[in-house]
């Protein structure tokens, strides 16, 4: 069997947006385009099926989406190097977030064509043979797909052309929005509870949807409409609409729904669990690990199923690019070939094609809150150390090898291997002498401690130019021999999208909002800190760290879980992964949360904390429909602007 690259595929109906796709998933024949009608046969079944695989790879690496997830967030604020892609998702005064500068169209613009897709499938997958299992993927996606636009855009539209849910097979112009239960109940719900009766406990293909993720989203499904008709803040929703359930259920009973689910998704795993360690999850050679339940898959074997450059990616299309916005510019680092005067001549941290490297854009940053708050136990817990690039260490043994003797801070000789630059856990006894000039080693406006080769910035001192890298989402390549490799490609690694763990925390939120049942909002949650005490690698350190810091952490879990600590816990979980803003604005925490936050300014040597506040408001709860999906509607002004979210 042939591997299925698909070009393209029809059918849209809110507007014709068409995307161009690949897999390397499923093994089919090669065919480039997909006319209506193949989707009356069952090899158009099947290609469509590999399309909707392929479609997450056009939303999930992405980093102008990646970007709306994160930025504006508690976790990140943009970076030194940011255009307005990056700055008005701030919300901080560096431009207005509208139909033309969000870069929510990214899922808008890729989700409507996979619905339709599931669409086709659905009402011919039974005619032409196809098994229900086959179908309930389809319906998993359809359902996937809906869920992130409703959370994102508020109600949207079940119909594309040719009626509610149903296959549309030419473009129209006009659009009407249905509203957010009613595209819950018509279509999340009903998909994803048919989904979990048909899908396999197996996955027929390497990831491949099976019953544990549809529970996953089933009861994340459950869980953020409990939220949405409980709106403890009183947040507007569009199309406006009252906020109760066609089905008469109340907030609780969807509560009680997400528990029940997302615990039964736990004692029926399947072929899924929990990895031994937080680092094994995110380490790059563990990659498709059992605690990965969905994934945009990418592969190094090939561009043609890559659908990316394995040697130069500009960040668009498939590229899996996220990483890239926040990494810093390492590679301005500078040693010296001379002990007795500095010299600066040495690259000693040069662009590599490895996890703690990869390329720079600098177009986002932590906050300095998440580094001293969120990460405040950095000795017992391991998720600090198993996300972030924390120690910036020499390659100058890899070929092309450079020369030594190489000397660093304080004039002290290093090698290949050994730290060049430092992002410490914790202010140190000493203050860190930040006064020496550029020209003597500190070209990144790092400090020196005593007896130390490494330059060292402290966990309050980090900027919107240097700042601790995201470890866990960093590039991995097995075809680099003994060079520096390909670090200007995409990433070839897949970009973890669901995973099994959050099924904890999802039970667990759900019993803090009232769902009763064997485990309590404290039992779940510690079975996630007690995995974060074990260590086996520590990053910083560069060795192997065999300890067991889990009585620890159980033991300071509070007796009494809320949803504060909820959200702080899925923080250290899911740092920089995609997750923020979803979680913000289900719990209607977002202002309270992430209404300000510190970081130090633009230039090199920067250590100057600065609060800056965010303005927030309760529009922004849901972003605005894309401009060019406004452009190609056929529908008066009047209508064009009831059809926008409000704010907008």
């Amino acid at each position: 069997m042939k591997r299925l690259k698909i070009k393209s595929f029809l059918g849209t109906a809110v507007l014709a947006f068409l995307i161009a796709s690949c897999t390397d998933i499923l093994n089919e024949e090669p065919r480039s385009v997909y006319e209506p009608g193949f989707f009356e046969t069952e090899e158009g079944v099947r290609g469509g099926l590999t399309s909707m695989y392929a479609h997450l790879r056009y939303i999930y690496g992405n980093a102008y989406f990646y970007n709306t997830t994160q930025t504006g967030t508690d976790e990140a604020t943009y970076a030194q190097s940011a255009d307005q892609n990056f700055l008005v998702m701030d919300i901080s005064g560096r431009g207005d977030i509208t139909p033309e500068t969000s870069r929510a169209d990214v899922l808008w613009g890729n989700s409507f064509n996979n619905i339709n897709t599931a669409n086709g499938i659905i009402e011919n997958g039974e005619t032409v043979g196809i098994s229900d299992a086959l179908i309930a993927e389809a319906r998993f996606f359809r359902a996937f797909d809906y869920f992130m636009l409703v959370q994102t855009f508020g109600g949207v539209p079940l119909d594309l052309g040719a009626g509610e849910l149903a296959f549309n097979d030419n473009p129209v112009r006009v659009s009407s929005r249905n509203t957010v239960p009613e595209v819950y109940t018509q279509a999340i719900f009903p998909d994803l509870l048919q989904a979990v009766n048909d899908l396999p406990d197996n996955p027929r293909i390497t990831g491949g949807v099976t019953k544990t993720v549809a529970r996953l989203y089933l009861a994340k499904a459950y869980l953020t409409f409990g939220w949405w008709l409980q709106n403890p803040n009183n947040i507007p929703t569009y199309p406006e609409t009252s906020r109760s359930d066609p089905d008469g259920n109340d907030a609780q009973w969807y509560f009680q729904q997400a528990y029940d689910v997302a615990t039964t998704a736990i004692d029926n795993p399947g072929p899924f669990a929990l990895q031994d360690t937080y680092y094994d999850v995110n380490w790059a050679p563990n990659d498709r690990n059992s605690e990965i339940l969905l994934y945009a898959d990418h592969t190094e074997t090939s561009e043609y199923y890559n659908d990316s450059s394995l040697t130069y990616a500009n960040g668009g299309g498939a590229d899996n690019f996220a990483v890239w916005m926040m990494t810093w510019n390492y590679t301005v680092l500078r040693s010296s070939s001379s002990n007795t005067e500095w010299l600066g001549d040495i690259e000693s941290v040069r662009r590599e094609a490895v996890q703690p490297l990869g390329r720079p854009w600098i177009r986002m940053s932590p906050t300095i809150g998440a580094i001293t708050n969120t990460f405040d136990d950095k000795t017992n817990d391991s998720r600090y150390d198993g996300t972030f690039t924390t120690v910036y260490r020499s390659n100058i043994d890899v070929e092309p090898a450079i020369s030594g003797p190489v000397y660093n801070a304080n004039g002290m000789e290093v090698a290949g291997g050994d730290p060049i630059l430092t992002f410490l856990d914790e202010e140190p006894a000493t203050p860190i002498d930040y006064s020496l000039p550029p020209e003597q080693g500190a070209n990144v406006g790092a400090g020196v401690l005593p007896g130390r080769p490494d330059f060292v910035i402290g966990p309050n001192d980090i900027s919107r130019r240097v700042y601790p890298g995201l470890w866990k989402l960093g590039v991995y390549r097995t075809d680099s021999g003994n060079g520096l490799g390909q670090p200007n490609a995409a990433s070839t690694r897949p970009f973890n999208i669901a995973k099994f763990s959050e099924l904890y925390f999802i039970a667990a939120e759900a019993a803090v909002k009232g769902a009763t049942g064997s485990r309590s909002a404290r039992e779940l949650i510690n079975v996630i800190r007690a995995r974060a005490g074990m260590w086996r690698w520590d990053n910083s350190e560069n060795e192997e760290r065999i300890e067991d810091n889990s009585a620890e952490m159980v033991a300071a879990t509070p007796s009494i879980i809320d949803i504060d600590y909820i959200l702080e816990e899925r923080s250290r979980e899911y740092f920089g992964e995609g997750y923020r803003w979803y979680d913000l604005i289900r719990t209607q925490k977002w202002e309270e949360v992430a209404g300000s936050y510190e970081i130090a300014g633009d230039n090199y040597g920067d250590h100057t904390p600065q609060t800056v506040t965010r303005s927030i408001q309760p529009y922004h709860y849901l972003r605005p429909i894309p401009q060019g999906q406004l452009d190609a509607l056929d529908m008066s002004a009047a209508e064009k602007d009831t059809y926008q979210n409000p704010g907008y």
